[in-house]
């Protein structure tokens, strides 16, 4: 009996504090400011595998559609990693500073197989490239910087 008194307020005071977390301001902030500018894309393929793969947390595009961006204590995460996405690379604001100091840096994190970060591919697999894909973003990057 005791157990059971036990449990029960266990569950009383989790579902009570994820009901208190979802009050907290932080991931909420949906916003996405205008696109001021993009790189000068080599092509359109290159632009849709940059889409596909990096506008979620490296342009002021971000699909902020899907639940758990508004549920706390995911929507803190995906706050926070858009937020640093777009503070290290932003393709919406090239020519305003989002262009990375280390062009060079920018493919090879592609490359590398670092971006997309793992953590996001089980809820966006559309994001996860073939070799050929990163071979061909690669590149595209690589001409798309010199532009």
């Amino acid at each position: 009996m005791q157990i059971q008194k036990l449990l029960k307020w266990a569950v009383i005071i989790i579902v009570g504090g994820f009901i208190l977390i979802q009050l907290v301001p932080y991931g909420r902030s949906h916003d996405n400011p205008p696109v001021q500018s993009e790189p000068n894309w080599d092509s359109p393929e290159t632009r849709a595998l940059a889409v596909r793969a990096c506008f979620d947390c490296h342009s002021n595009e971000v699909d902020w559609s899907p639940w758990y961006t508004n549920v706390a204590p995911a929507s803190w995460l995906v706050q926070h990693d858009v937020e640093d996405g777009r503070r290290k690379v932003n393709f919406s604001e090239w020519n305003q500073g989002g262009k990375p100091r280390e062009m060079e840096e920018l493919w090879e994190v592609v490359q590398n197989g670092k971006m997309p970060l793992k953590k996001y591919l089980p809820l966006h697999p559309e994001a996860k490239l073939t070799q050929a894909e990163i071979d061909q973003l690669v590149k595209g990057l690589q001409a798309s910087s010199r532009n």
